[in-house]
């Protein structure tokens, strides 16, 4: 692979390790923290997403998702136990004197403002009302709470804020047709929905296969050095020459300097996000992508296809590409532009992860860490940049940066595509379970160099490092989305969990081995010289 196709897959990947492992993506997203309202008597219930399916003329219609209220009576979970009501518009709408009407168990619907949240639901529950639906004034969710001075409230009314565009869509259809009617219920989510399980394995079969790719082209690298001394005792060749001249090594400064370079892009993605921007971040994605399926799929049909591709042509501005790369690449950039038209359809999943898994696999091949030095100083400032951008930013921003970029917040859309994510198979409330690259990515590139340093040492999958720090990888991954459950779904940093079980792993075994030394400075095994050797055995035959 020429520099340039490599300086592209660094960019992305770049891009790529900016995202930690954010919240499930479920449908109306709440955006304001509970701290901001404490409970009382009478004001003290959960926050919980509500489901209000809507009949038009006694069809099923559209389903909008609204936030329970801290105040009020609760609201069933199951559908079955849910009554079907007649919805009625407020009069006046804001609903902040009695409704001019009496209403007979009817939900009422009125508009946010002029009034407080408990003073709409008192006087629609006095007017006869069942529950009442307040309509935000923008598109996002708002928790109702109670007034610091409000105490003792008695409320026996449901009360469920919906977004805007809800209300505007609730009230059309009140306008055009005889009858509507809606059904509350706010089902509980699965504690553990089989999505994690598959985006759990998919995380590590991913590192397993880099790691193997990887160790095995180091493996074929030194192999082929050792032929090329045993050929000529009289001319050592210059190892990284003789090498895979794609492989870069990261050193110290780099490592920190990452975390710099992806903390100012951060804050560019929040402060720039927009629909746009995103645009741009999915044309950046599908380049990567397209490099790295390409790199794929060259690797495990050269196997078959020899021949074709081992003989180069040479293109201008790409240099010199084998058959093999030319056959593969329209299928790649098909592969890639067919995704990006049709992502927001239901199944587009599938092909942003395997975009996703090849680049990441492609840059773990292409990338090295070289010594526990550098894998230490790297992890340290990623686990340090995830903390803070999930965490302390709050403090800042008023909101956590890495987990707003995650989710498009501001975009419009359904976020940045640097993610794998699969659908929530059954979980009432949809959605997606995510990871981001960089949570696979950056542990990846020491597991993967844990691997290296078994093969050229001649270690067991047992007396090795491989298997310990992938097990550890797997158990810090686990407690991550163990700590996302108990969280109730609030943002939390994969490297937070990960990184203390991988890297502590390998720097535990290594002291305990004796090997921390050779690991934290070369980073592989001391080998006799094959070119010592036979000088060596020259010298005896002289002698003789």
């Amino acid at each position: 692979m020429d520099l340039k196709k490599f300086c592209l897959l660094i960019s992305v990947a770049a891009v790529i390790s900016l995202v930690c492992y954010p919240p499930s993506v479920t449908a109306g997203d709440i955006v304001h923290d509970d701290d901001s309202s404490p409970k009382k008597p009478g004001c003290e219930n959960d926050f919980i997403l509500v489901k209000v399916q809507t009949w038009v003329n006694g069809i099923e219609n559209a389903e909008f998702v609204g936030v329970g209220a801290r105040f009020g009576t609760t609201i069933v979970s199951k559908e079955k136990n849910a009554n079907q009501t007649r919805l009625t518009l407020s009069d006046p709408r804001d609903c902040c004197t009695p409704p001019k009407k009496k209403l007979d168990r009817d939900v009422i619907m009125v508009d946010r403002g002029k009034c407080k949240f408990t003073t709409k639901t008192n006087n629609a529950e006095a007017a006869g009302a069942s529950a009442v639906l307040i309509i935000n004034n923008q598109k996002e969710l708002y928790k109702m709470v109670c007034e610091p001075d409000e105490t003792d409230l008695d409320i026996k009314i449901p009360a469920v804020m919906l977004p805007q565009d809800a209300g505007a869509s609730l009230e059309k259809m009140l306008l055009n047709s005889s009858s509507v009617s809606v059904q509350l219920y706010s089902p509980n989510r699965p504690l553990v929905d089989i999505a994690e399980v598959f985006l759990w394995l998919t995380a590590v079969v991913t590192i397993l296969c880099a790691s193997y790719w990887s160790a095995w082209s180091t493996r074929e690298a030194t192999i082929e050095h050792d032929k090329l001394l045993k050929d000529a005792v009289d001319e050592i060749p210059n190892y990284k020459v003789i090498g895979v001249s794609s492989v870069v090594d990261i050193n110290t400064t780099s490592a920190v300097l990452f975390v710099v370079v992806a903390s100012c892009f951060l804050v560019m993605l929040y402060k720039l996000m927009s629909y746009w921007f995103v645009e741009l971040l999915v044309v950046l994605f599908c380049v990567g992508g397209v490099e790295g399926l390409q790199t794929c799929l060259v690797a495990l049909l050269s196997r078959w296809f020899k021949h074709a591709g081992e003989s180069y042509v040479k293109i201008p501005f790409f240099g010199a590409l084998s058959y093999l790369t030319l056959a593969v690449s329209p299928f790649c950039i098909a592969f890639a532009a067919v995704w990006a038209v049709y992502r927001n359809v239901s199944l587009a999943w599938i092909g942003q992860d395997i975009l996703g898994i090849a680049l990441i696999i492609t840059v773990l091949q292409i990338v090295h860490v070289p010594n526990l030095k550098v894998g230490t100083v790297l992890l340290s400032c990623a686990f340090l940049y995830d903390i803070f951008w999930v965490f302390i930013s709050k403090t800042l921003f008023h909101e956590s940066v890495m987990i707003v970029v995650a989710r498009g917040d501001r975009s419009g859309v359904d976020g940045i595509p640097m993610l794998l994510k699969i659908p929530r198979m059954f979980d009432p409330w949809g959605g997606y379970s995510i990871i981001g690259f960089g949570d696979i990515l950056l542990p990846g590139l020491l597991i993967a160099f844990s691997l290296r340093y078994d093969w050229l040492a001649n270690k067991s999958l047992r007396a090795g490092y491989f298997l310990w720090a992938m097990i550890a990888y797997g158990l810090g991954l686990l407690i991550t989305y163990v700590a996302l459950n108990l969280m109730d779904g609030h943002g939390q940093p994969a490297l937070l969990y990960i990184v203390p079980f991988t890297l502590g792993t390998f720097l535990t075994l290594g002291k305990k081995r004796g090997d921390l030394n050779n690991l934290w400075t070369r980073g592989e095994p001391e080998r006799s010289c094959p070119h010592v050797r036979l000088e060596h055995l020259h010298e005896l035959n002289l002698e003789k």
